[in-house]
């Protein structure tokens, strides 16, 4: 049941949902520019991650890299967490599809929460813009990070994990 649309949108489906509520907060202060959350993401060099931790088990990951070509993407899925993907600047491709249809290629739960597929060549492309929000369940598996042209773009994202156990 993946989400897709302007922060708007996806904040008025997920309002109701006690879970999201530290989630949607920080979203809105790091799409804020000036905010301190905004003013840290900025800062993360090319290539980095920072690791934000926003309490009852919801965390950011704050990242800055160049997207790449669709053929060193990979799909992914989690069974712990739910992704609240949020593209900050730039933009960048994101690939979609039901996690059934993908074969597992490695598997690093429990130890980490990521399962990686074999390639797949027939899901749907999402083109996430600055200020748009993907939310990929574990039922979504998901290819992000992907160039949207060439020269790929700078892509300043942040990616909130939302424990499933939260929202159940």
């Amino acid at each position: 049941m993946a989400l897709f649309g302007s922060f708007a949108t996806v904040r008025s489906q997920l309002i109701e949902r006690p879970a999201f509520q530290k989630a949607l907060a920080y979203v809105e202060e790091i799409l804020r520019p000036g905010s301190p959350a905004h003013t840290r993401l900025q800062g993360v060099a090319t290539g980095a991650t920072v690791r934000v931790e926003l309490g009852d088990g919801v965390f950011a990951l704050e990242q800055a890299y160049v997207a790449k070509p669709r053929a060193e993407g990979r799909w992914e899925a989690h069974h712990v967490y739910i992704d609240v993907q949020v593209v900050v600047s730039g933009d960048e491709l994101m690939e979609v599809t039901e996690v059934s249809r993908l074969h597992v290629a490695e598997d690093f739960t429990p130890a980490k929460d990521l399962l990686f597929f074999g390639d797949y060549a027939d899901g749907s492309v999402l083109r996430v813009r600055a200020g748009e929000v993907a939310v990929f369940y574990p039922a979504d598996g998901h290819k992000p990070s992907l160039a949207a042209g060439s020269p790929a773009a700078l892509v300043r994202k942040t990616v909130v994990k939302v424990p499933v156990a939260s929202v159940a």
